[in-house]
């Protein structure tokens, strides 16, 4: 278990983005400089406008960084940048695998499988937090396309895996977090 690496988990909307960057806030306020760590990738006109708000939207004194669409790009920017007083915040784990199985036009399709293992190292090897968002994908209405069933069993393995090494894991519902791991104590549960 690595007790630096936050999971934050929530449907779309669910306030798991601001979560993290309030995370994120709260450990710059402690002297932390803080990485962040976009994943999007341009493929069309609508997502180009969606990064350019979110780009927008960062505070100026965050570090961005935009991976490029290489499947082990992400684990090579933990590597260099999940370091002691640095925070790093990767937004999202959903949208990085998701492209690399369904990639956008003009990106060759990518196999995830050693990007992930690539990933899970990095993550067991950071030195400083590692707050990552995504998605949870797999409550809804079962997809009915084979690509879209495979990333979502793909994402929901990628979540349990990160999961059991994370030290902690948030669920966001309707903009409130909910501890899931660690577990919170009966005490905890009746405040």
């Amino acid at each position: 278990m690595t007790s630096s690496v936050h999971l934050i988990l929530g449907g779309a909307r669910s306030g798991k983005s601001r979560h993290a960057e309030q995370q994120a806030a709260a450990l710059q306020a402690q002297g932390a400089e803080v990485v962040y760590i976009a994943t999007a990738w341009p493929g069309d006109e609508e997502m180009r406008e969606r990064i350019a708000r979110h780009r927008e939207s960062r505070p100026a004194d965050w570090r961005s960084i935009e991976l490029p669409p290489r499947a082990e790009a992400l684990a090579e920017a933990l590597r260099q940048h999940a370091l002691p007083g640095r925070c790093v915040l990767v937004d999202c784990l959903t949208l990085w695998l998701s492209q690399l199985l369904c990639p956008p036009p003009g990106v060759p399709a990518q196999d995830p499988t050693p990007a992930i293992e690539a990933l899970l190292q990095a993550l067991d090897a950071a030195r400083g937090p590692v707050l990552l968002v995504s998605n949870e994908v797999g409550w809804g209405v079962m997809p009915l396309g084979r690509e879209a069933r495979a990333a979502v069993d793909a994402l929901g393995r990628l979540h349990q895996r990160i999961a059991a090494l994370a030290g902690q894991v948030t669920l966001t519902v309707a903009g409130i977090p909910l501890q899931v791991k660690p577990a919170p104590t009966y005490q905890e549960r009746q405040r």
